[in-house]
């Protein structure tokens, strides 16, 4: 499965970085908070544990992890939505390294992290076989990846709700947000239903060289959480 180019993703999400955390948490009436606290507890972390947190946006779960006292990196591909993240932090009073980095070619060393998060982003990454394949990489024998996306929905019921509002219903009030008249909003459920299903995603990650701990549907299925543990050698 191939995003659209990097240098497209790059553009459209520096464009939306400005109003990018009030349309997130506007336009999912705020359960995207939920959903980030569950990946939280989906990767058991500890305070001694290092962590990832792969194209992290403007920070928030980063700065979550960076609370339960982890020592915490959040790497994303556009410098706009990332230099937004600095202050946050500063905000919460937790220290985080902020790093522009593509998912697809880490600058860490093999074996350099126990948790690696994605949320929301997998999808946007040209290559998402390759990105997980670098989440390997930098990951410890043992650590863990935590997956956070929207995949297609499998529930008629759940699948029509989700497809009426991000299709009819999203654009239109996004619309009313300059930032919203970008495409990216527009692009949102074209992406979800061009990528992986989730089944063919927990194949990706087992031939990937990962155990598959749990896959869990999140509100109905709009969204799933993916635990994964870096198999030994």
């Amino acid at each position: 499965m191939v995003a659209p180019a990097g240098k497209q993703v790059q553009s459209m999400f520096g464009e939306i970085a400005e109003r990018y955390d009030f349309l997130n948490g506007f336009l999912s009436f705020g359960i995207d908070r939920l959903w980030r606290r569950r990946a939280i507890k989906g990767a058991a972390v500890s305070a001694s544990d290092k962590v990832l947190d792969l194209c992290c946006g403007t920070g928030d779960l980063a700065i979550a992890f960076a609370k339960e006292g982890c020592q915490t990196t959040g790497a994303d591909f556009t410098y706009q939505m990332l230099s937004k993240a600095p202050p946050k932090a500063d905000k919460n009073k937790v220290s985080v390294d902020w790093v522009q980095a593509d998912a697809q070619q880490l600058p860490f060393t093999d074996d350099s992290f126990d948790v690696v998060s994605i949320a929301f982003g997998i999808r946007n990454v040209e290559n998402a076989e390759l990105a997980i394949q670098e989440c390997h990489r930098v990951l410890k024998e043992g650590g863990r990846l935590v997956v956070l996306e929207f995949f297609p929905i499998p529930n008629p019921v759940w699948r029509f709700l989700f497809r009426l509002y991000f299709l009819r219903v999203l654009p239109v009030i996004a619309a009313v947000v300059r930032a919203g008249r970008t495409g990216a909003y527009t692009y949102l459920p074209q992406s979800v239903d061009e990528f992986y299903t989730a089944n063919a995603f927990a194949k990706l990650l087992t031939s990937s060289e990962f155990k598959l701990l749990s896959d869990t549907a999140l509100t109905g299925g709009v969204s799933r959480l993916f635990v994964a543990v870096k198999k030994s050698q």
